[in-house]
């Protein structure tokens, strides 16, 4: 079984930063990609990042430049930096992995972009 779990939302002012984690855990498989998603409430569950094993990235056009996706060297834990937020990246954030195992989502965690 893996488990996902993220961490590193909150409250933060607009042009601020915060960093989301994604601990990645459970028992042998091969990842393809890591990548967030975003929820706003009354939206439809939105993609803003991936990030495959073979090294390639992808954004959101509303995040380019601002946000960025990475991993640790061994995938144990994804990341998403997110500079100068804006209002409207106020969501639920939610990691997701695909793997030979399929694929699997986090809890979500909130981030509030409000002054």
């Amino acid at each position: 079984q893996v488990q996902l779990v993220e961490s590193g939302g909150g409250l933060v002012q607009p042009g601020g930063s915060l960093r989301l984690s994604c601990a990645i855990s459970g028992s042998t498989f091969t990842i393809y990609a890591v990548s967030w998603y975003c929820q706003s409430p009354g939206k439809q569950r939105e993609l803003v990042a991936t990030h495959g094993s073979h090294g390639t990235t992808t954004y959101a056009d509303a995040v380019k430049g601002r946000f960025t996706i990475s991993t640790d060297n061994a995938w144990n834990t994804a990341y998403l930096q997110m500079n100068n937020l804006k209002a409207e990246d106020t969501a639920v954030y939610y990691c997701h992995l695909d793997t030979d195992r399929g694929v699997y989502w986090g809890q979500g965690t909130q981030v509030t972009v409000s002054s």
